[in-house]
């Protein structure tokens, strides 16, 4: 049976098309199909390509079984909407800036190839959310996240009023910039640099952090797995709102909508090629000072 690799590159970035052609020639030389996306076929001038199919739907067909993403963790957040759909791993490799997303980095690209050609990967499951906006009692849009659902003031110059609501209780009201619900891989991202804290991945937990809010107790919040969370925009507030979704889906919220939020059922896979613990993910992403260091946590992990 053929094996089918998709795809997934920025194809107005010069350096995502250069790597994306040598790892389709890399991998089609291995007798691996290589799925690409219309705009990016195009681009890296694939569509002549024996060993390259060109989907003709929105999203590539069954039969992958590894998403590969070359770029920065925007355009990995891309490759999630179709390894979630398709149930399959993906695979980052970081073109970016910190590509906290990412396992792999572009001079490591030789070796990724050899661990995808292997299937010399383990997978881990990260926690998604599930959204649901509804507007005088009427379901409007469903949507899902896997960095974060962020609920934000539409206009600069108006303070968004909300209440939160925490499994079917209130818990507050905020005047404020907005709310952010992450998971625990959403953590490094918004939710951070809005002052929330840094969450190991294999937590089972979310993150409630308010943005900018005009209230005493506005602090973040760790919620467990099962909570339910509830945003709801007064209906008597001078502002709307708008809720993206990892920054790629949005829809608007009038005043008096309301946002419904709870553990996804369906989590993202990444495919991991070492072991290595998030300790050291944190430290190389963030160039922690760790230089001088002279303990003896390696020695640690040797012993039974």
């Amino acid at each position: 049976m053929t094996r089918r690799i998709l795809l997934v590159a920025h194809p107005r970035r010069p350096e995502a098309l250069v790597v994306a052609k040598a790892v389709v020639e890399r991998l089609t030389a291995l007798d691996i199909e290589v799925l690409v996306q219309a705009d990016e076929a195009r681009a890296l001038d694939l569509n002549e390509s024996a060993h390259v199919h060109v989907p003709s739907e929105h999203y590539a067909p069954e039969g992958c079984e590894l998403v590969v993403v070359l770029g920065g963790d925007g355009t990995i957040l891309r490759g999630a909407e179709f390894a979630r759909r398709l149930d399959v791993p993906l695979l980052g490799v970081n073109l970016g800036h910190v590509g906290f997303l990412a396992e792999a980095e572009r001079e490591n690209l030789d070796a990724t190839v050899e661990h995808i050609a292997a299937r010399a990967y383990t997978v881990d499951e990260r926690m998604t959310l599930h959204v649901d906006v509804r507007h005088d009692g009427e379901l409007v849009a469903s949507s899902w996240a896997l960095n974060e659902v962020s609920v934000e003031k539409a206009a600069r110059e108006r303070m968004l009023e909300v209440v939160i609501e925490v499994d079917h209780r209130p818990l507050s009201s905020w005047g404020c910039d907005g709310v952010i619900l992450s998971t625990p891989t959403g953590s490094t991202a918004y939710a951070f640099s809005a002052g929330g804290p840094v969450v190991w991945p294999q937590v089972e937990a979310f993150l409630l952090v308010p943005n900018s809010a005009h209230a005493l107790f506005a602090r973040p919040l760790v919620l467990g797995p099962d909570s339910h969370v509830a945003i709801e925009i007064k209906s008597q507030s001078e502002g709307s709102g708008i809720m993206w979704c990892d920054g790629r889906r949005h829809i608007e919220l009038p005043p008096g909508a309301r946002i419904e939020v709870r553990k996804g059922w369906r989590p993202v896979r990444l495919a991991r090629l070492n072991d290595a613990p998030f300790t050291d993910r944190l430290v190389a992403k963030f160039d922690l000072a760790v230089k001088g260091w002279r303990g003896n946590g390696a020695a640690r992990r040797r012993s039974p």
